[in-house]
């Protein structure tokens, strides 16, 4: 997904000279060619990411569109006040990057774990929050933000989930049904989306159908098929690489009950109000932390009666 968006940057500032990318002294190869191509629309703020924040809310208020890049937790985290202040405050047109969502940087231990940062970017006011599965979606997510007047938050993911049985849509907002299915209905967010494709697959096999939803976008969220699946399906399970609190099943959570769209049943897997203290690759993780296909399977066999 990382390369996917970079080529995205690249392709709209050759057609748009008023896109621009700052950096928080990453991604370098990655934005090589831009760098040496388009040196006036890439600027390296170094580990200065609270500047790059301010920065970016500065070239965004004289009417260029901004990205800022760098892992997870050093885009979101550690200048969260200027994100809120600056740049939501006065709804500009930056799109906080944050590549290695999740367990992406597994090896490196909870500092570049990116667990909380949906929870934390969807509640502030005018923040758009994506989350892409594939590399299509990072694409058309960048597309989408580039050309949006407000702020976003783009969640790239390390992994690189392929679509077998169709190439998936993207429109901004609305969610895409990955497997048809009626006995329950598995909504994902984020590159973990592979992991429910396979506990959908294997589950098949014994007769559980699940439908599968890339809930990419998680604000604004797509009501519409939640609510086509509590009315379809026996019941909803929400998955994320991502604490269980504020996130992707919170939002759906939060509507169902605000809305009295009741699933008749419903359970959230991801991070239980917990760090990770473990390290190690992020397939690996996913496993030590119950949110890999085996532990989808162990779930839906446990907690819902189909």
């Amino acid at each position: 997904m990382r390369d996917a968006f970079a080529g995205e940057v690249l392709r709209l500032i050759k057609s748009d000279e008023s896109v621009i990318l700052l950096t928080g002294d990453l991604g370098f190869g990655v934005f090589d060619t831009l760098s040496n191509e388009h040196p006036e629309n890439f600027v390296n703020i170094g580990v200065a990411e609270q500047n790059m924040a301010g920065i970016a809310a500065g070239l965004a208020m004289q009417n260029y569109k901004v990205f800022i890049y760098s892992i997870a937790n050093f885009s979101t985290f550690r200048c969260l006040e200027q994100i809120r202040n600056d740049i939501a405050y006065h709804n500009l047109n930056v799109t906080v990057v944050s590549v290695g969502g999740g367990f992406s940087y597994g090896s490196l231990g909870m500092s570049h774990h990116a667990t909380e940062d949906i929870s934390i970017m969807r509640s502030i006011p005018t923040m758009e929050v994506c989350a892409p599965a594939t590399k299509m979606d990072a694409i058309l997510a960048t597309r989408y933000f580039a050309s949006s007047p407000g702020p976003g938050y783009l969640r790239i993911d390390k992994s690189d989930f392929q679509p077998t049985e169709k190439e998936l849509t993207f429109t901004f907002g609305r969610s895409s049904t990955v497997r048809g299915g009626t006995d329950l209905t598995i909504i994902s967010t984020g590159g973990i989306l592979e992991e429910a494709v396979s506990a959908a697959i294997q589950l098949s096999k014994e007769g559980i159908e699940c439908r599968v939803i890339n809930m990419h976008t998680v604000k604004p969220l797509d009501t519409l098929a939640i609510e086509e699946a509590v009315n379809e399906t026996n019941g909803i399970l929400t998955l994320e690489e991502h604490s269980t609190i504020g996130g992707l099943g919170g939002a759906v959570s939060e509507f169902c009950l605000q809305n009295s769209v009741l699933p008749s049943q419903f359970f959230s897997m991801g991070l239980n109000d917990t760090f990770s203290t473990v390290v190690g690759d992020q397939k690996y993780l996913r496993k030590i932390y119950g949110i890999d296909e085996d532990a989808i399977i162990s779930v839906v066999k446990s907690k819902f009666s189909l």
